[in-house]
């Protein structure tokens, strides 16, 4: 009988992930072994280090794990919801750990700043999100917040929700976010549109739409910078 199918339990001290993690460090281990740490405890038949590697294997990469939406993780053999949500929850920790540490840490003045902020949030997901940045009059980030997920054609059922969080916030502004899994960084009908109507509601409660950021894995585009958010601007005055 193989080792890896009589349990990690009855392997080596030494050997067993968990604690060559903790006596040799993180590095000391493969993905497929930091996964089995996180999991835990393997199924019937295969060790958790054997159910890591099938996992990545169904994936292709840790990265593209990463990206993958919700409904790619179901049928995985072995794995119930309590590993899925173990595993999702160490997944957003890593893309939270490149984020500014704080909000109030995080200063966006610039369509560049606005850009890179973005892409470490946006880039490599798997379906679009669109996202919204309250910030002062300083620049200081009040908040980011995720306004719709999935396919962003419109954004008018959300403008209340808009208005609503820039007053809450007693933001002075805003910078609105989405991504293009296409890969297509440029903006749609829909996009221009949604950005129009966009600072058509924000010019009632005087708060400026500053840009308007499309990320996607080949590039990015800022309204700002491409001068179309000012001819949008002067198209909702008429």
């Amino acid at each position: 009988m193989k080792k890896s199918s009589l349990g990690i339990s009855s392997w080596p001290q030494d050997e067993r992930p968990r604690e060559r993690l903790l006596s040799r460090g993180s590095h000391a281990l493969t993905d497929a072994e930091i996964l089995a740490v996180l999991l835990r405890t393997g199924v019937k038949g295969q060790s958790a280090v054997e159910l890591g590697r099938e996992v990545l294997k169904h994936f292709g990469s840790l990265q593209e794990m990463m990206a993958a939406p919700t409904s790619a993780w179901v049928g995985i053999k072995g794995l119930g919801a309590a590993k899925q949500a173990q595993l999702f929850a160490a997944l957003e920790l890593g893309r939270r750990v490149a984020l500014p540490d704080t909000r109030e840490k995080t200063v966006i003045k610039s369509s560049k700043q606005a850009a890179e902020y973005y892409a470490s949030r946006l880039r490599g997901l798997s379906e679009e999100h669109f996202r919204i940045a309250f910030i002062n009059r300083q620049g200081r980030l009040l908040n980011d917040a995720l306004i719709a997920e999935g396919v962003v054609d419109s954004v008018n059922p959300y403008l209340r929700t808009i208005v609503a969080k820039a007053l809450q916030t007693n933001a002075s502004a805003l910078i609105a976010a989405h991504n293009h899994p296409s890969g297509i960084a440029y903006p749609s009908e829909s996009d221009k549109s949604l950005t129009a109507n966009l600072i058509s509601a924000c010019r009632l409660i005087s708060v400026s739409v500053l840009d308007h950021v499309i990320v996607t894995s080949e590039g990015i585009f800022s309204f700002a910078d491409s001068g179309l958010l000012d001819v949008l601007s002067l198209e909702s005055l008429s």
